[in-house]
C-alpha cells in the first residue's frame, strides 16, 4: 500500500474541538495527538462523554476540529471542503456502527451493494466485490435475506461486507459489539481480527476494555484528553 510520508495511516496534531451549542462552549477534545500506521489495529475507549465519538467522527472525516492538523495518508487534511472530505469517506474508509444501518427493504446483497452503486461502479466489478465481501464475512448463501431475517450478529456481518466491498484503507468501527450478545460481539470481533491479519488498519471505539484488549494497541481517552497509552 503506497503512502504518501512513510507508513502512517493517519496523524492528529493538537486536535481541539469546541462546540458552541450552549451558552458556554464545550471543549469535546483537549489537544488531542495520536498516530496510526497503516495495518495497526487500534482501539480507542473512553466512559461515556469521554470525547472518542468526537475523535471518530474527527477521524472519519465526519467533522473537522476546531483547531489543529489531521493528516491521513501523508496529506493534511484539517481544512477540506465537505466534498473533498466526502471523497475520502467514500473511498478511503470503511464503516462499521453499532446500530448495523442498513436499509430493511433491501436485502444482504443489496445492503452491500448500494455504495458501489452511489460511486457509479459498473455491474460486474459490484457483483465481484460483493460476492467477495459476503465470502470473507461467512455469508455467501445469504444474499437474498432482508435485514429482519437475519440474526444482530449476521446483520453486523453485512454491515461489515458493506464497508469492505469499498476496499477501504482504514476501517473505523464504533462500537461494533454494542448490540450483540457476547458470543455473537466474540465472533464480529474475530472477523475484525483476521481482516487486521490480512493487512486492513482498524480503529475501534468502544467503552469496553474487554472489547478494547482485542487490539495490538489501546488509547485511553478521558475528558476530551488521552489519559493512557499502551501496547505495540
Amino acid at each position: 500500500m503506497a503512502l504518501h510520508g512513510g507508513d502512517k495511516m493517519l496523524k492528529l496534531v493538537d486536535i481541539v474541538k469546541i462546540y458552541n451549542t450552549g451558552s458556554v462552549p464545550f471543549k469535546a477534545l483537549k489537544g488531542i495527538s495520536l498516530e496510526v500506521k497503516a495495518g495497526e489495529f487500534v482501539s480507542i475507549i473512553g466512559p461515556s462523554g469521554s470525547g472518542k465519538s468526537t475523535l471518530m467522527n474527527i477521524i472519519g472525516c465526519l467533522d473537522t476540529p476546531t483547531s489543529g492538523y489531521y493528516y491521513f495518508e501523508g496529506i493534511e487534511i484539517s481544512d477540506f471542503t465537505e466534498n473533498q472530505l466526502a471523497e475520502i469517506r467514500n473511498k478511503k474508509i470503511g464503516f462499521i456502527f453499532q446500530q448495523f444501518n442498513l436499509i430493511p427493504k433491501l436485502n444482504a446483497y443489496e445492503n452491500v451493494e448500494l455504495p458501489l452503486v452511489y460511486r457509479g461502479m459498473d455491474t460486474k466489478e459490484r457483483r465481484r466485490r460483493v460476492e467477495k465481501a459476503l465470502e470473507q464475512v461467512g455469508l455467501s448463501n445469504w444474499h437474498h435475506h432482508k435485514p429482519t431475517e437475519l440474526s444482530g450478529g449476521q446483520q453486523q456481518r453485512v454491515a461489515i461486507a458493506r464497508a469492505l466491498a469499498g476496499d477501504p484503507q482504514l476501517i473505523l468501527a464504533d462500537e461494533p459489539t454494542g448490540n450483540l450478545d457476547t458470543n455473537t460481539g466474540n465472533e464480529v470481533l474475530k472477523i475484525l481480527k483476521d481482516l487486521n491479519e490480512n493487512g486492513r488498519t482498524i480503529v475501534l471505539i468502544t467503552h469496553d476494555m474487554e472489547v478494547a484488549e482485542r487490539a495490538n494497541r489501546i488509547i485511553s481517552i478521558r475528558d476530551g484528553e488521552i489519559v493512557e497509552e499502551r501496547g505495540s
